[in-house]
């Protein structure tokens, strides 16, 4: 090489990455307004947290069918978490 000459360009380099798209959807829980009433309480009804259990059904988080605020006595969300 001359000092007057060129330099030779730079290899290139092509990458290729592969990415899995998902989508996410978020549910948005209904706001406890602390009346007492229930979200979801004309479906699908327990008449106590026994009730419940025995159904399968325990804990129900507040927003899930069941919930229902006389089974939450420390009104965190969570029926039967004790």
């Amino acid at each position: 090489m001359t000092p007057d000459s060129e330099p030779e360009p730079a290899a290139t380099v092509t990458a290729k990455e592969t990415v899995k798209v998902t989508r996410t959807v978020t549910a948005q829980a209904e706001a406890d307004t602390g009346s007492g009433s229930d979200a979801d309480s004309d479906s699908t009804h327990y008449a106590d947290c026994t009730e419940a259990r025995a159904a399968g059904a325990a804990p129900i988080h507040r927003g899930e069918p069941g919930y229902a605020s006389h089974l939450d006595r420390d009104n965190d969300g969570v029926t039967y978490d004790s």
